[in-house]
C-alpha cells in the first residue's frame, strides 16, 4: 500500500488551515488517542459477548461502543477536510474508511451478521501502528514470490499424492483411498500433527521401507518450503526499510536545497 499522504509546506493543494489540520490529525497525540480507543473498543466488544457481562453493565458498553465509533467518523472526516481527494491516495487510509463504513450499516435484520463485522475495528491497529504496518505491506510486497513458492509447494504435494494412492490405497484405504483422502493425508503430516503415531508408525507395519517415501516429503514441504517463505517476507521486509531509508534521504535533500535556495535569495537582496 502507498504511504499515507503528508501535509508538505508549500504545496498550495493543503496550505494554510488544512495543512495545519493534516499535521494535527496526523500527530503524535491524535494518533496515540486513537490507538487506546481502538484497544479499548476491542476490549468492549469482547465484553459483549458475555450474557452476565451484558445483564449488568450492557447500557454503559453499548454508549461507550457509540461514542467511540463516533471519534471514529470525526477522525475521519478530518483527514477528508484536510487531504481532500489525495485521502484516498493511500490504501491505510481507504482499509480505515471501508472498516468504520461497515460499522455505521445497520445491523439488523438480513444485515445481522453485520454485527459481528464490528471486531474488524480492532484491525485499524494495522494502519494506526508503523511497526505493524511495516509487516503488512512486507508480506504484500512478498505475495509474489510467495506465489511460485506456492505452486512448489502444490507440486510437490501432486506427485507425491499420487505415488500414495498408487502405493497405498489398497492397504489403508481411510489416508490413501483417492487423490483428495491422499493430499488431507499429506498436509497433516506436512504441519507434523500425529504424523508418527497416527499415520506413519501404523504404515511401518506393512510396509517398513515408508520412511523413504515420508522423509523426503517432510524436509521438502516442512522445511525446505517454509524457509523460502520465511526468506521471500524477509527480504521483501528489507526492501521496505531501504525504499522508506531512500524516501527520507530524498526528502531530507529537498530541504537542503529549499534552505540553499533561501540563503542565496537572502544573500542577494543583502547585496
Amino acid at each position: 500500500m502507498p504511504p499515507r499522504p503528508k501535509a508538505r509546506p508549500g504545496d498550495p493543494e493543503v496550505a494554510g488551515w488544512r495543512q495545519r489540520l493534516g499535521d494535527w490529525v496526523e500527530g503524535v497525540a491524535v494518533t496515540r488517542f486513537i490507538i487506546a480507543l481502538i484497544i479499548i473498543n476491542a476490549i468492549i466488544l469482547g465484553l459483549e459477548t458475555s450474557p452476565a457481562v451484558m445483564a449488568s453493565i450492557g447500557p454503559f458498553l453499548i454508549t461507550a461502543n457509540t461514542v467511540i465509533l463516533g471519534v471514529f467518523v470525526v477522525e475521519i472526516l478530518l483527514k477528508l477536510a484536510a487531504f481532500g481527494p489525495r485521502f484516498f491516495r493511500s490504501g491505510w487510509n481507504i482499509f480505515d474508511f471501508l472498516i468504520v463504513s461497515i460499522s455505521l450499516i445497520p445491523a439488523t435484520g438480513p444485515l445481522e451478521i453485520l454485527r459481528a463485522l464490528r471486531i474488524l475495528r480492532v484491525l485499524r491497529l494495522l494502519s494506526q501502528v508503523p511497526k505493524l504496518r511495516v509487516i503488512i505491506e512486507s508480506l504484500l510486497r512478498a505475495l509474489p514470490g510467495m506465489g511460485w513458492t506456492a505452486l512448489l509447494l502444490v507440486m510437490v504435494f501432486y506427485v507425491f499424492a499420487v505415488m500414495g494412492t498408487m502405493l497405498f490405497a489398497e492397504d489403508f484405504p481411510e489416508y490413501w483411498g483417492n487423490l483428495g483422502l491422499s493430499l488431507f493425508s499429506l498436509f497433516q503430516i506436512m504441519t507434523l500433527e500425529s504424523w508418527s503415531t497416527g499415520v506413519a508408525r501404523p504404515m511401518m507395519e506393512t510396509y517398513p521401507w515408508i520412511w523413504v517415501y515420508f522423509v523426503p516429503f517432510i524436509l521438502v514441504s516442512s522445511f525446505m518450503v517454509l524457509n523460502l517463505f520465511i526468506a521471500i517476507i524477509v527480504t521483501a521486509t528489507q526492501s521496505i526499510h531501504a525504499d522508506e531509508e531512500e524516501q527520507q534521504r530524498q526528502e531530507l535533500l529537498a530541504e537542503l536545497r529549499n534552505i540553499n535556495h533561501r540563503l542565496q535569495r537572502l544573500e542577494s537582496k543583502k547585496s
